[in-house]
């Protein structure tokens, strides 16, 4: 149910205005407590916007006007300038979510198309509005007589904007000098153009100048023209399907900070560690733990001039030490351990992070940008261990693209699984994505797809399928299946007509990490889609490792990830 909608201009004074206080004042007449955001304003020479110092006058809402937008136009071409895009979108992000939080209904209002650069304008206002995840009514200013170029050109910006990822809901022609006829002919050729081009509420506002003069003339004039009463509807009753990489991150944070988890950092000799944990901790995400010697961690804060709100421990001073030590003597004297050897391998910053998991001292681990992979998980391996009836640790990514998130596994961890380990690992998956809101149907990936191919190959993947559907019957899981068979509803009806994975698959399980590390990246890269993880699934407690390679952001993503598996082993999601 979408509790929200994006009002989109094409163009300077096209109508957005006249929309919004007749969408607004519809909704506060049926009882909805409605706000409104703008998230970029234009500079006025009076320092203040015109739609909002109206919107505010005739409301009176109970936020303040600095609540109710964002950013100044100039301000976001100097932050996009300066490499800070990111910034722009958390802020706006986070000051819809703030009204939404205290609102039944948020009207956002795009920008104005005054300024020169109309280009970068619409392109900026398009990614707010899909990352917003608001039904957008699409507002093109119809002041010419020529409806074929009004159609022509509202069908081309309705198919840009679905490219884009947002989901048109309704155009609306304003300022409209068309004859009722071609009015008519208008209407019908939106509602009956190729699907991406297509929308099903499509409204012609007829020219009139008194409309936009006050409040209660555009409220008459969009009464007037549209049933605001079924459209406001149809924006309720519309579920949002799209999620953008930029949703997901701040979906992710947001969760995350509501019941903030202690995560361990073994690596704080590393500067990206050092970044990631002081805007980790700033935006308290979580609390952040960085090992390592006091007095050199904090020297190298301050010589990066960040300002860290957290626990810096180091191991071979920490109180718990010595219990540490003999904790890992237990869990290894079968080994053929020593006290002495336990004591050593304590100083080990990745051994010790696992050790204050284990002892709950910390809810989760993070390395990797420095250790190797099997540094940082056999430690876990030895005493963190796997979850009753789990029988194989395994990875997926979670892959944000355009418009959905996908999970893929297993694509770090085990390089020739059996059928056994790839049920196990399948299931893990599933499980894994709807901690994360991705609603699971699994596929199991092959070179053939159903009983088409033959070859040992094949038969392990059809057997996984088995063992998978056996171990989790209400899962959605189908096999063998190519990937073009699991992901294109086209080509599934042709491969496999009958599945209720093949066309529609979120999770996808390769048959080796061979396969399965090669195409994640394929993916990433072909597709320009953000590749979250690798996130470690199977343990008792949540233990992640980071690429060598990784950026600042990769890491506050996976802090971020492993802080929601924490507060799914406590259940407290």
């Amino acid at each position: 149910m979408a509790n929200k909608l994006f009002l989109l201009g094409t163009g300077p004074q096209c109508g957005k205005t006249i929309a919004a206080f007749g969408i607004i004042d519809y909704l506060q007449r049926q009882g909805h407590k409605v706000a409104f955001y703008r998230p970029i304003i234009s500079y006025t020479p009076h320092g203040s916007d015109e739609i909002l110092t109206r919107l505010i006058g005739r409301y009176k809402p109970s936020f303040t006007y600095e609540d109710a937008y964002a950013y100044t136009l100039a301000e976001v071409r100097e932050l996009i300038n300066d490499g800070k895009e990111s910034h722009v979108y958390d802020t706006i992000l986070g000051k819809c979510k703030r009204l939404e939080e205290t609102h039944d209904f948020v009207v956002c209002i795009g920008s104005d198309f005054f300024n020169r650069d109309m280009m970068l304008e619409f392109e900026v206002n398009t990614q707010i509005a899909a990352d917003l995840g608001a039904p957008a009514l699409v507002v093109v200013k119809g002041s010419v007589r020529n409806g074929e170029d009004l159609s022509a050109s509202a069908r081309g910006t309705i198919r840009d904007l679905r490219a884009a990822a947002v989901e048109v809901i309704g155009c609306a022609l304003s300022w409209s000098r068309l004859s009722a006829d071609a009015a008519k002919k208008f209407k019908e050729e939106l509602r009956n153009a190729p699907e991406e081009q297509r929308t099903p509420n499509v409204f012609v506002l007829p020219e009139n100048a008194d409309a936009s003069s006050n409040a209660d003339a555009s409220i008459a004039y969009l009464n007037a023209n549209m049933d605001v009463a079924a459209f406001v509807k149809a924006v309720q009753e519309h579920t949002m399907t799209v999620v953008t990489p930029k949703m997901f991150e701040f979906a992710l944070m947001e969760r995350a900070k509501k019941h903030k988890m202690r995560i361990v950092l073994p690596e704080g000799e590393d500067d990206r560690i050092l970044l990631a944990a002081a805007d980790v901790a700033a935006r308290k995400v979580a609390d952040i733990i960085i090992l390592g010697d006091e007095g050199a961690v904090k020297k190298r804060l301050g010589e990066l001039n960040l300002t860290f709100d957290g626990t810096i421990i180091n191991p071979r001073t920490y109180a718990k030490f010595d219990e540490y030590a003999a904790a890992y003597f237990e869990a290894r004297k079968s080994k053929g351990i020593t006290m002495e050897q336990a004591k050593e391998t304590m100083l080990d910053a990745s051994y010790f992070g696992t050790m204050m998991v284990w002892k709950d001292d910390a809810d989760g681990m993070v390395s990797g940008a420095r250790n190797t992979t099997a540094h940082t998980i056999t430690p876990a391996f030895q005493f963190v261990k796997m979850k009753p009836g789990i029988t194989t640790v395994s990875s997926i990514f979670l892959m944000c693209m355009k418009d959905r998130v996908l999970a893929m596994g297993d694509c770090a961890v085990n390089p020739n699984p059996t059928p056994e380990q790839l049920a196990a690992i399948a299931v893990s998956s599933a499980q894994t994505a709807r901690i994360f809101g991705v609603e699971p149907r699994v596929a199991m990936l092959s070179y053939s797809t159903g009983t088409s191919g033959k070859g040992p190959d094949v038969d392990a993947v059809a057997e996984a399928t088995k063992l998978a559907q056996a171990m989790a019957p209400d899962l959605p899981i189908d096999g063998p299946l190519q990937y073009d068979a699991a992901i294109d509803p086209v080509v599934a009806k042709t491969k496999l007509p009958n599945s209720k994975v093949a066309g529609k698959a979120t999770v996808f399980i390769f048959p080796d990490l061979n396969t399965g590390n090669n195409t994640y990246k394929a993916v990433q890269r072909a597709a320009n889609a953000v590749a979250v993880g690798p996130i470690l699934q199977g343990l008792n407690k949540p233990v992640n490792d980071l690429s060598r390679g990784c950026l600042v952001p990769d890491v506050i993503n996976t802090i971020a990830i492993t802080a929601v598996q924490a507060q799914a082993e406590k259940g407290l999601i």
